[in-house]
């Protein structure tokens, strides 16, 4: 996929965020030779698997300039990165609990001369903010996912969505989301793009 098909998908973007979009397979390709964040066969395939991959959030919602925002799990910083870059005035928070990849988090956002990104190393529940929205990729089940983020939510919500998590899944989700007794909103992202690849994906959305 070359980053044509992000301006198909996402006309909207501006000169800059194209360019640093493009920048992209340059910068992870780099840190993933010192500190491997992307599996080997997935870095080819960076702007489909891992970029597109989480602007699928940006199809359900559009974060809006004063919102904060925590990604959870960020690995690389997927979906926090893309999301940076589509949403520029929206701050985003991306955590994990592994030190290396936070640093590759860290020099990527830098590189890209991201204002909006801060990356820390912790896990979810040593972050004592409030934010609006929590996304996060398949860190670990709903079920276990939603008690670390429960309580981090502001009371007052702005977007059309109220307050709450955009958690990209993929496969089938029925006895998960029945084990996690959540109620959620499931969002088909082969509705939203035609690869292959989003066949089985989907964002899910609970209110916090």
């Amino acid at each position: 996929m070359t980053s044509d098909l992000l301006v198909k998908y996402f006309p909207s973007i501006n000169a800059q965020q194209l360019q640093q979009f493009n920048r992209l397979p340059e910068l992870y390709n780099f840190w993933n030779n010192q500190i491997n964040v992307i599996s080997r066969k997935d870095i080819d395939l960076l702007y489909e698997r891992h970029v597109l991959h989480s602007l699928g959030i940006a199809k359900v919602i559009s974060f809006l300039p004063s919102e904060k925002i925590l990604d959870v799990g960020t690995g690389g910083g997927f979906p926090g990165i893309p999301l940076a870059i589509l949403f520029p005035e929206t701050k985003f928070y991306l955590v994990d609990s592994i030190g290396k990849k936070i640093k590759v988090v860290q020099e990527v956002a830098k590189a890209l001369g991201l204002k909006n990104v801060i990356a820390s190393h912790q896990r979810a529940e040593q972050v004592n903010e409030k934010f609006d929205f929590v996304v996060s990729r398949a860190v670990t089940q709903l079920k276990d996912f939603y008690p670390w983020v429960k309580n981090k939510f502001n009371k007052q919500s702005k977007n059309k969505l109220p307050n709450g998590i955009l958690y990209l899944k993929g496969g089938d989700l029925t006895q998960e989301i029945a084990e996690s007794g959540l109620t959620v909103q499931q969002y088909q992202l082969k509705d939203y793009f035609e690869e292959e690849f989003f066949e089985t994906k989907q964002v899910i959305y609970v209110k916090g």
